[in-house]
């Protein structure tokens, strides 16, 4: 998938999701990832999504979206 160019280099995701949610973004290596098994559990259980996942060199970069509640 090509970056896209309304993106920053280091931004994994398109800068309409920040308007439409809170994100976290986690950032690991291969191996590390096979070990948060548990925290992505926990994550989903909390009421986060897994919006996307893509790679970043060595690393797996991993954004989780909430959707937001308006004020």
């Amino acid at each position: 998938m090509a970056p896209s160019r309304s993106r920053a280099p280091d931004q994994h995701f398109p800068p309409q999701w920040g308007q439409m949610a809170d994100l976290r973004v986690l950032r690991a290596g291969v191996e590390e990832w096979d070990k948060l098994s548990t925290w992505r559990k926990d994550m989903s259980r909390l009421g986060w999504r897994l919006l996307q996942v893509s790679t970043s060199g060595d690393e797996l970069v991993a954004v989780f979206g909430k959707t937001k509640h308006p004020v």
